[in-house]
């Protein structure tokens, strides 16, 4: 549900923000985005841990923002530019959910280190 409000919000973004930038994704980049997003949604939620589900779910609607829009537009536009940098809200999406994803899985194996098996 998450990736799904998150790519809502990205698109909607793009869609009313007019954008300077335009940056073309191939094909490639876009199946690839959309496989990431579809693995995060299906791997993420095995780990008992709500902030990795939700930064997964952030990530995954960043991607899948990403794909659509790539699909959509002429080039995946980027409307935001701050210090000569050009990107769009499925970007902070995809930084901003990996950040908490990662930061949830650590926390989570450090407080249940003892559940992890080990080395053969």
């Amino acid at each position: 549900m998450t990736a799904l409000v998150v790519a809502g919000i990205a698109l909607a973004h793009e869609a009313l923000t007019p954008a300077s930038f335009h940056h073309v994704r191939p094909s490639g980049v876009l199946v690839l985005a959309t496989g990431i997003a579809l693995a995060l949604l299906v791997l993420a939620p095995r780990i008992p841990s709500f902030g990795v589900a939700f930064g997964a779910g952030i990530s995954a609607g960043g991607a899948l923002g990403t794909a659509v829009s790539g699909i959509a537009w002429t080039g995946v536009p980027d409307p935001l530019v701050r210090g000569g940098i050009a990107f769009n809200l499925s970007d902070l999406a995809i930084g901003g959910g990996d950040l908490l994803l990662v930061a949830s899985a650590l926390v989570y194996a450090v407080r249940h280190r003892s559940r992890l098996r080990d080395p053969v």
